[in-house]
């Protein structure tokens, strides 16, 4: 009887911490798994929902300038194209100073601006050569609410970095070896408990690959063609299932975003493409500048079938879909609007300056950035191109602005005695 009753009690102890270790397994899984972060932030490369949409229930300010509805300005050392990353109390942004040869990662107070850390990730090594429009700090950063993430060309290989909030690193990881073309912009896309990231180049070590966001351990990592290409991976959910896309390399790739698994590949973009995919659910919608120019949209269904293509020029710029229409910015400057269905143009209207930054839709509006720093506000309606405000400030803007909580985040540069200064703006009503 003793014994049964000891057998018993064993069992049910090992019950006991089987049930203790999967609850805290689940709890660790779960706090992996689950990002759900509130409405009020941008976590990531062209927001929450990956597509460059604004949460439409806000409100930021139409006008703004140098002495106008701006909360606050702060000094950004060096150079960077990458946009601000808004979690909880805290912006992020990448930076890079030729100077120092240093690139690092800084954070802010979302209220007062104040620069709360600095924490380097490479020194030296820098590159040298390619696009006179790149820098060495134009991959934005992705917050999961634990950690910061972001990637790296350093030392001819690219690096993805982690660090907590507190600006202390947690891991890096070497993705592959790089060979410099125009430059590298990619930027990390959260999935599930994975990291994904990408790194096509021309030396034939490009790749795409997924990190466990806790260890930065490589759980997958795909071959790429040997070939240059600027995309960042997007997951989008797509004819029923979450699916990678990824454009460039003359490919359009869907790729299991959980096991790097390709549910297919077809041919339909060209060599170098810089843009985000975007979809509707029923198409996806592709472009690219160089060899050609071209816009595609292709069947999400995996049949490769090309519905309709033009030769229109949208290199930079990541494009915006909204009812069941495609809205986009030349890098010339014109904004155009299709009918997404059938590639029917809607109308064209011409903004003045060359385009780098992406448009942000917030509700009916798109607000984009030239290079030169003005905004254009203009409707997403497909009955005509109407501007609705237009605004200055600085005199160079190569990152998306961030619009999230009625408020706009924006990477400003001005000239100041002869001398780039960078500046990070919160721009909003006071």
């Amino acid at each position: 009887m003793r014994m049964r009753n000891c057998v018993a009690g064993m069992a049910l102890v090992l019950a006991l911490l089987a049930a203790t270790s999967a609850n805290s397994a689940e709890r660790s899984e779960s706090r992996l798994d689950a990002v759900k972060l509130p409405a009020t932030d941008w976590p990531w490369w062209r927001g929450p929902n990956r597509n460059g949409v604004a949460d439409a229930d806000q409100h930021p300010p139409l006008t703004w300038s140098e002495t106008e509805n701006v909360i606050w300005k702060s000094p950004v050392p060096g150079r960077g194209h990458g946009s601000p990353t808004v979690v909880g109390d805290q912006v992020f942004l990448a930076a890079a100073e030729d100077d120092r040869e240093v690139q690092s990662v800084l954070c802010f107070d979302r209220n007062t601006g104040k620069r709360q850390w600095q924490t380097d990730v490479h020194k030296g090594a820098f590159a040298t050569g390619g696009n006179g429009k790149s820098s060495h700090a134009s991959s934005t950063i992705a917050c999961d609410g634990h950690k910061v993430y972001v990637n790296f060309l350093h030392a001819g290989a690219i690096y993805t970095t982690a660090l907590d909030r507190d600006g202390k690193q947690v891991w890096q990881t070497k993705i592959a070896d790089y060979v410099l073309h125009q430059g590298f912009g990619s930027s990390p896309a959260i999935y599930g408990s994975l990291l994904l990231v990408s790194a096509d180049n021309k030396g034939g070590a490009g790749a795409v690959a997924a990190l466990d966001r806790e260890t930065g351990k490589i759980v997958w990592k795909e071959p790429r063609p040997k070939f240059p290409n600027y995309t960042s991976p997007i997951v989008l959910n797509i004819d029923g299932h979450d699916q990678l896309l990824f454009t460039g390399c003359e490919l359009v790739t869907s790729f299991d975003p959980l096991t790097g698994k390709k549910f297919w590949e077809f041919e339909g973009s060209t060599t170098e493409c810089v843009t985000s995919t975007v979809t509707d659910g029923k198409l996806i919608f592709t472009s690219g500048g160089y060899p050609a120019n071209h816009i595609s949209a292709i069947a999400a269904d995996g049949s490769g079938k090309v519905v309709w293509k033009n030769n229109t020029r949208v290199y930079v710029p990541s494009m915006l879909v909204r009812d069941g229409y495609l809205y986009t910015v030349l890098d010339a400057g014109v904004a155009m609007c299709w009918k997404s269905d059938t590639g029917e143009e809607m109308w064209k209207g011409r903004i003045q300056g060359t385009f780098s930054a992406s448009p942000v839709l917030v509700g009916d509006k798109i607000f984009a950035t030239s290079e030169a720093g003005k905004t254009y506000i203009f409707n997403a309606s497909p009955k005509a191109f109407e501007l609705l405000e237009t605004n200055q400030l600085g005199s160079e803007v190569y990152a998306t602005p961030t619009i999230v909580d009625s408020r706009i985040y924006m990477r400003v540069a001005a000239q100041n005695d002869g001398k780039r200064e960078e500046s990070l703006y919160c721009i909003g009503k006071k």
